[in-house]
């Protein structure tokens, strides 16, 4: 019966606009056990269309002079890609406990966005097989890698054959073949020192990234494409990691000078970058990833900072980033914590200034109810540090803004509610805090900052 009414719904749509050159493109769909009740069209980070789930999880957008290319519908908190040209009438079917895994494309245009998303899902498949791969000889590694590729190259030609793909619809798919292909090499010289510590990053041939030779770095139909983006950030890391081994590593394996090496990437990204929205994104990267994972002093964030506006002066990203710059600075020893508020198990808004004041050590630490193993470590971890620290006030806060959840994870557990908190924001949180891990540990005595960036397993 289901079949039959959803080959009916297409079937209508399709007969409504056949016969007309200038008929709408229709993306439509059903969704089972639906998180929220709108689906969200977006075109790169602009919205597009939106449509509201009907009484049956059904929806309907109908777009007039569609621009053929990639787009992402979005229905929270997850989204997936679709491939849209013009006249296209295509429905999409998803259950959201499965969600990429179940869904299916039917109707005109499904033809290439089922191959995309069976690409997608291929890639998730060999990750396992990849992983062993690292452990290979570059010449060996690459050779497997190719031959993963290949076999996907030829069924994009098998498809050609069966069905009429245009010439951007077949440029997409290769594209999200060959950069799942060529992030793994990128990856390659980390992920084989970890396992053979005798070897050096630069022990790579050449020949190795003969691939780079055919890459663009200003395709705006792949800017926001997640496969392309993705490898830039691995490719630009590796590039200046290479360049970075000889000038200021010890032996090819660590970055000493951590300022030089993302200054190194910032200026790597402004001499092959020409495309406005990548470069934004690739600077906001190496911006974001330098101050909340490096945790350098104050001095040399300065000096990021500057060397940042240089090169990227008008980032459609420089608000985020000056935020969250001063954030770093509020977090250093002897500050105050910021006045970020937080909820208590009554509902009320408490700041965790409050929280820290007095004369007590304090230790404040996170979870969060979407990550249940995490949780059990850490509580156990907390027991074990009471033990060792009987006069420290440990603090949990979860950075999960549902109560329902949140109150759920706390009476499974051996923990109660008191010192544990909720986020009112998790995004403000996360950027006042600079969490940018859940093992992190905030230590404060008498009210102030010792310590914002220890590991609650190091203490």
């Amino acid at each position: 019966m289901y079949k039959y009414s959803f080959c009916l719904l297409l079937l209508t749509l399709t007969a409504c606009f056949s016969d007309d050159k200038d008929s709408p493109t229709i993306f439509a769909g059903e969704i089972i056990n639906p998180t929220s009740q709108t689906v969200i069209l977006y075109k790169d980070d602009v919205v597009i269309d939106s449509a509201q789930l009907d009484m049956h999880n059904r929806f309907t957008i109908k777009l007039k002079n569609l621009e053929e290319g990639l787009y992402n519908f979005r229905h929270a908190p997850q989204y997936q890609y679709v491939y849209l040209s013009k006249g296209d009438s295509l429905l999409v079917r998803l259950n959201t406990i499965y969600f990429d895994e179940s869904l299916v494309f039917s109707g005109k245009g499904e033809e290439i966005n089922n191959f995309l998303i069976e690409v997608f899902l291929n890639s998730e498949e060999e990750e396992t097989a990849v992983n062993s791969y690292f452990n290979l000889d570059p010449e060996v590694f690459s050779i497997k890698i190719d031959s993963l590729r290949e076999t996907k190259l030829e069924l994009l030609s098998e498809l050609q054959k069966e069905a009429e793909l245009t010439p951007k619809s077949i440029e997409m798919a290769k594209a999200s073949i060959d950069y799942s292909a060529y992030i793994n090499k990128e990856k390659y010289p980390f992920k084989h020192l970890k396992k053979n510590r005798d070897n050096l990053i630069t022990d790579i041939s050449e020949e190795f990234y003969d691939y780079r030779d055919e890459l663009n770095f200003d395709n705006k139909d792949l800017t926001f494409f997640t496969p392309y983006y993705d490898y830039m950030k691995r490719h630009f890391d590796n590039v200046a990691f290479t360049h970075c081994a000889v000038d200021c590593s010890n032996g090819g394996r660590v970055i000493n000078n951590q300022l030089h090496f993302n200054q190194h990437k910032l200026k790597l990204i402004d001499s092959v970058v020409k495309e406005k929205k990548l470069r934004d994104n690739l600077f906001r990267n190496v911006a974001m990833t330098y101050f909340l994972k490096v945790h350098d002093n104050v001095e040399n964030n300065k000096v990021f900072l500057e060397d940042f506006h240089k090169l990227s002066n008008n980032n459609g990203h420089i608000a985020e980033i000056h935020g969250l710059y001063e954030s770093v600075l509020k977090m250093q020893p002897t500050h105050e914590l910021p006045a970020v508020t937080v909820i208590d198990s009554s509902g009320q808004l408490v700041s965790i200034t409050d929280l820290a004041s007095g004369k007590d050590d304090v230790i404040f630490y996170f979870w969060t109810d979407r990550n249940t193993r995490h949780f059990g470590n850490i509580t156990k971890q907390v027991a074990k540090l009471k033990v060792l620290h009987p006069d420290t006030k440990f603090i949990g806060i979860s950075l999960s803004k549902m109560d329902e959840n949140w109150r759920k994870m706390i009476d499974s557990s051996d923990i109660r509610y008191d010192n544990q908190y909720r986020a009112e924001d998790d995004n403000t949180l996360r950027n006042t805090l600079i969490i940018d891990g859940l093992n992190k540990a905030i230590l404060v005595k008498d009210g102030l900052i010792v310590d914002a960036y220890k590991d609650m397993y190091a203490l």
